[in-house]
């Protein structure tokens, strides 16, 4: 997979969520950023979901 980092993400998120993201971090030495790829990298490859180029049209239910 690609590793090139040339997009933005924002998000709005509670503070719960984001003290846990935080916490979650620091444990792991990581940054809040990297820790968000590694969850949802292990997300995805638990779930069997790949990245398609280009894709825009994807299904809800595939999300």
């Amino acid at each position: 997979m690609s590793r090139l980092k040339n997009e933005t993400l924002s998000i709005r998120t509670s503070d719960d969520i984001k003290q846990l993201l935080r916490m979650a971090a620091e444990r792991e030495r990581r940054s809040v950023a990297s820790m968000i790829e590694i969850l949802v990298l292990e997300y995805a490859e638990k779930h069997g979901i790949t990245p398609t180029r280009h894709r825009r049209d994807v299904a809800h239910d595939e999300v």
